[in-house]
């Protein structure tokens, strides 16, 4: 296939099944110059683990000026050296080891049993609407001390956010939304971050506005621009991994149970839908020298694309990787919500996802809690689970039927 015969990222062919055109990309168009987005698209798991890995700052997130900051704010992921290094160290605590356990693990649970008792009794559920798009932007607004009564708000921001981040043809409409919603969330939060400095409470968001690193505070603005990437990363990408890890196991009925029956499981087949159907399929970084990658040479000031959909399915990496299977001996398990995993859908290197740890932990709270309510799980009769999304992708809809536990 020429590079010509490429389904474009921005066609309905393409939306509707990146897959084929990926592999496509791989064999015949490993470099690729995307015309409509101004930008270099790398699909080998070689280039792209190249690209995330960069120790020598070939590759910059300087793209996140024009990416990220119009919705945002200035944020993390913006920054590097020493001012990156100290930001991270403010808030990476909140997201591991104890903290995490301690702090974050019990408001996970209680909202997702939450949620679950409102259709536990039920005999049928959207696994979608009544439960994935909910428990992250429930949990995150817990855990900063928000008011739950303003989960519309949220889950309306975030939406607008993520479009705005995956309007990759430009339209204009998705474009002001966005970048309404920065101003519309600043004027939500910053009251709030200046009342939590007075009257701090045991929440995220009093811890981050006490957090001191070699004499460095955050300010309202740092920490305003951080709630709204956690707001959209995590929810988003959260959302998503909980709709695919249950698309990928009710369409694999025999894999579905074996983690009914051992729920050890659970972190394989969440590690394994992270590789097969990542919720964000693309990452931008930008070149700061001219850099040789498979196929050609990256200029120096262009944007590259990195299709996480489409290394995590190289062939030369992983064995059939088209296919679901929790019980693959080519992917690691213990390394995978680390920066040093080999799937590719937290990013690795410096700018690995913070966050990571906390999504294990909704994930596999919430497939626990979700088997142990629904025993006998199954999508609903004729219903078939459809990705969408090129950005981010997930499935819009997933109807299940069970049989009521004590029925």
């Amino acid at each position: 296939m020429s590079t010509a015969q490429v389904p474009d990222i921005l066609s309905p062919e393409f939306a509707a099944n990146p897959y084929p055109a990926y592999r496509a990309m791989r064999e015949s168009a490993p470099l690729l110059w995307h015309e409509a987005t101004q930008s270099w698209i790398v699909s080998r798991y070689a280039d792209v683990e190249r690209v995330f890995k960069d120790k020598e700052a070939t590759f910059t997130t300087d793209n996140y000026d024009w990416q990220l900051e119009p919705v945002h704010g200035r944020t993390i992921l913006q920054m590097s050296g020493r001012e990156h290094a100290v930001r991270r160290a403010l808030v990476a605590p909140a997201f591991r080891g104890s903290e995490l356990q301690d702090t974050f693990l019990p408001v996970i649970e209680r909202n997702s049993r939450e949620l679950i008792d409102a259709f536990r009794n039920a005999g049928s559920a959207d696994l979608v609407a009544d439960y994935a798009t909910r428990l992250p932007v429930n949990v995150i607004a817990d855990m900063l001390g928000l008011d739950r009564a303003d989960h519309a708000r949220f889950h309306g921001w975030y939406t607008a956010v993520i479009n705005f981040l995956g309007n990759l043809a430009g339209d204009p409409d998705v474009a002001a939304a966005g970048e309404r919603t920065r101003v519309e969330f600043a004027e939500y939060m910053i009251p709030v971050i200046q009342e939590r400095r007075e009257n701090p409470g045991d929440d995220l968001l009093s811890a981050l506005c006490a957090a001191e690193v070699d004499g460095v505070r955050m300010s309202d603005e740092d920490i305003k621009a951080f709630c709204s990437l956690l707001l959209a990363a995590g929810g988003e990408t959260t959302d998503k991994a909980i709709a695919s890890i249950f698309a990928n196991l009710l369409t694999n009925p025999e894999q579905l149970a074996a983690v009914r029956a051992d729920r050890a499981l659970i972190a394989r087949a969440f590690a394994e839908t992270l590789r097969v159907t990542p919720p964000v399929h693309m990452i931008m970084r930008q070149s700061a020298v001219d850099v040789e990658l498979t196929g050609g040479t990256v200029p120096a000031g262009a944007t590259v694309t990195c299709l996480i959909g489409a290394a995590n399915r190289d062939e030369s990496r992983y064995k059939d990787p088209d296919r679901f299977d929790l019980f693959r001996e080519d992917l690691t398990t213990t390394t995978a919500f680390s920066a040093a995993a080999d799937h590719l859908a937290f990013a690795l290197g410096r700018h690995f996802c913070v966050g990571a740890l906390l999504a294990k932990a909704e994930v596999e709270t919430g497939v626990n809690q979700l088997l142990d309510a629904m025993p006998d799980v199954r999508l609903a009769e004729g219903f078939d689970p459809v990705e969408q999304g090129v950005f981010t992708r997930g499935p819009q809809a997933l109807p299940v039927r069970f049989t009521p536990v004590g029925a």
